[in-house]
């Protein structure tokens, strides 16, 4: 997966910037150089959160990706030594 680009304080600015009258969101996005779809993804996923409230969110979803893989990994290897037992009797 690619990384970021923008960090989580800059994702907040440019939505506030969007969300400001008269500022259209096409604009901003050619501003800052993103696809509008990816403004409307970022407000609709950050919208009423502070910078700090942002930042718990993606450290939260980095920790269950995580945890997720861990879990995979084991039923995986759960999965293989069944396999071999039923293999031995």
């Amino acid at each position: 997966m690619r990384p970021n680009k923008f960090s989580i304080d800059q994702i907040i600015k440019i939505i506030a910037e969007a969300d400001l009258p008269g500022n259209s969101v096409s604009a901003v996005a050619r501003k800052y150089g993103v696809n509008p779809n990816t403004i409307y993804r970022w407000r609709q996923k950050y919208k009423g959160l502070s910078a700090s409230e942002a930042k718990r969110l993606k450290a939260l979803e980095e920790e269950n990706s995580r945890l997720k893989r861990l879990l995979a990994e084991k039923e995986l290897e759960i999965q293989a030594l069944t396999d071999i037992i039923k293999k031995n009797l």
